[in-house]
């Protein structure tokens, strides 16, 4: 996260809250495992899934729908566990538990459940043994859910589109989908009321820079150990889910990669003895205390060296890196910005298998200038990966979002 941010910075920074403090357990890497459920309901619909699982601990998403006529404001989901599972970490949600009863609540910015509409949230756990079986029966603000199951197609306004973009390569065009005009408008105007587009290091400058290529340096904010194998996956799942996010780009207003090279180049830990591989592939930092996390050297950090100078930097150029990924022991929740992404340390390595790490996704979009909507909707939009808690995919409005800030800053500063 880097020194103090000004003002400017501050507002970019997006925050997913989290609602319990985490237990730490130790996160060896996940066996991926799907348990779905449904207790299906006249006014709600519950999906549960087990997303990761390790032994003495697990991950899980849930997903709320409301499928009566009115509106559920704010929202309160309990079950019970069978297992002696216990809930230890949240985002999206206030979980308590007591007991084998575990109730979880809205918070602010996902408080309202609309008719037809859904929200999700997720939570990380321990188990007492090997066994982690489902919960059978949910309850939404009292009244049991035994209805129909969760739709399984986002709502028309928001589906991810099957097709790529359709301005193709060497076009100019600006054209959304009709329905996505005017919200697209309305996101870019708080944009320009907001941030200071004069500021040169959001991703897109960062990327640009490089030529198509993002290095990161891993901040392991963690008393568990990680070995060489977990170090190789999270490097692999970075270049995933970045181009998750670009894959939209491919092809649309002259974007001029294909896809972007994602390379792990530095790890920062508290103690040698942590980071259990002895080869020299990554750069390594060990001691460096700031913000009460290890910090990867400043003098390789593109936060800190704007004008690419990185002449101080042990491993020359090709080792600085653009981004940090920080992730701290029993962190719920994340942050974003210029400087990278926070997430829990359980819970990314726990999600090592899932096909969309979806806190990182969000975080990362904060990376390149994309804002949270805590306070507001656009219109016609109730669900997108931007809108923290109300969808873990990215969206058709996530993706024109994007494509609109390139459209920008493309005329603005002729890339």
């Amino acid at each position: 996260m880097g020194p103090a941010l000004p003002e400017h910075r501050r507002r970019r920074l997006g925050m997913v809250l989290a609602g319990v403090a985490a237990v730490a357990t130790a996160a060896s890497l996940a066996t991926f495992a799907m348990h779905p459920a449904s207790a299906q309901t006249n006014g709600c619909a519950v999906e549960y899934q087990v997303t990761a699982q390790w032994p003495g601990g697990f991950n899980a998403d849930v997903e709320v729908a409301n499928l009566g006529a009115a509106a559920v404001e704010p929202w309160r989901l309990e079950w019970d566990f069978a297992n002696g599972q216990k809930v230890t970490n949240a985002w999206n949600t206030t979980a308590t538990q007591s007991g084998a009863h575990v109730t979880a609540v809205a918070v602010d910015y996902n408080k309202r459940l609309a008719p037809s509409a859904s929200v999700n949230f997720g939570f990380s756990g321990t188990t007492s043994g090997s066994s982690n079986a489902t919960p059978t029966s949910f309850t939404l603000n009292g009244v049991q859910c035994t209805g129909d199951a969760v739709p399984t197609s986002a709502p028309p306004t928001t589906a991810t589109p099957t097709e790529g973009p359709t301005g193709g390569t060497g076009q100019d065009e600006w054209n959304p989908p009709a329905n996505l005009v005017q919200p697209l408008n309305e996101v870019w105007a708080h944009v320009e009321d907001t941030y200071d587009l004069n500021f040169r290091n959001f991703g897109w400058d960062q990327v640009m820079a490089t030529g198509g290529t993002v290095n990161y340096c891993v901040r392991w904010d963690s008393q568990n150990p990680v070995t060489a194998q977990t170090r190789d996956q999270i490097a692999a799942k970075l270049q995933d889910q970045y181009n998750r996010w670009f894959d939209q780009m491919t092809g649309w207003n002259e974007w001029p990669f294909e896809e972007i090279d994602v390379n792990v180049v530095g790890w920062a830990a508290r103690d040698r003895s942590l980071l259990q591989w002895s080869d020299n592939s990554v750069d390594v930092y060990i001691g460096d205390i700031r913000e009460d996390a290890p910090q990867c050297a400043e003098e390789c950090g593109r936060f800190f060296h704007q004008d690419g100078n990185y002449s101080q930097c042990p491993g020359g150029a090709a080792r600085h890196y653009d981004q940090s990924l920080w992730l701290t022991q029993g962190m719920g929740g994340g942050a974003g910005g210029d400087w990278g992404q926070r997430m829990g340390q359980e819970y990314f390595v726990g999600a090592l298998n899932s096909a969309q790490i979806h806190i990182y996704l969000h975080e990362l979009g904060h990376t390149f200038g994309l804002d949270d909507f805590y306070d507001w909707t656009p219109t016609g939009q109730c669900c997108f990966i931007m809108k923290a808690g109300s969808s873990t995919t990215i969206t058709q409005f996530d993706e024109w979002m994007l494509r609109d800030w390139w459209r920008h800053l493309k005329s603005r500063y002729g890339y």
